[in-house]
């Protein structure tokens, strides 16, 4: 409809098809409940509390960084979810092909955008998945302190659903550390009061 009334191959008729693309990732549903715990969080309303919370947290990362930078890349990174769906962490057998999921899905939905977006984009979305910038790092600790806030907020709804064990939830939450130490201290004194609330499993005994 949109590219036959602005034009079949205009700059503006792509940003247009991907800016209605992208509007599906209201539709992938988490596992998380939101805050107030009526029901489970779409992945549109995650990228938006990264993005503020990338604002308001920054000043805790341990190197410094470019918000701007890393505010776009929060709100790429869950992109792919639109064909690749929203992977729960702790689903060993879903998490096997995830990566293959989901490099497809930016090779097509990146792949809307005008050339110089596109590789923009795309860019951005590769930066957080390697984990090797600063502002890749901070965004990947808050980006794994969101849901444990959520968990804890719903008293470990989704932890208990999936029997959760405290030693997975810090091996998961272990890169916080990567990128704000403050952070990191909080998520480690949070899963502790989890973990006495009952909230997780207790870590396996390794036999032998």
């Amino acid at each position: 409809m949109f590219k036959s009334i602005i034009g079949e191959s205009s700059r503006l008729a792509q940003q247009i098809e991907f800016i209605l693309e992208i509007d599906k990732l209201k539709a992938v549903i988490r596992r998380n409940l939101i805050l107030c715990g009526e029901r489970n969080e779409n992945s549109a309303e995650h990228s938006w509390s990264l993005g503020m919370m990338a604002v308001l947290l920054a000043e805790h990362s341990s190197e410094a960084i470019d918000i701007a930078h890393v505010v776009k890349m929060v709100l790429v990174h869950d992109l792919v979810e639109i064909d690749a769906g929203d992977t729960y962490c702790y689903d060993a057998a879903g998490n096997v092909d995830k990566e293959e999921r989901e490099k497809k899905a930016a090779d097509r939905i990146f792949g809307i955008l005008p050339d110089d977006q596109r590789d923009e984009l795309r860019g951005l979305w590769d930066e957080f998945e390697e984990r090797c910038t600063a502002e890749a790092k901070f965004a990947n600790s808050i980006d794994r302190l969101l849901p444990l806030m959520q968990n804890y907020q719903a008293h470990g709804a989704s932890w208990k659903g999936h029997g959760v064990r405290v030693d997975q939830a810090r091996e998961r939450m272990a890169p916080v550390r990567e990128g704000s130490i403050a952070i990191a201290d909080a998520v480690d004194r949070m899963i502790d009061r989890a973990l006495e609330e009952g909230y997780f499993r207790p870590a396996e005994r390794i036999s032998g």
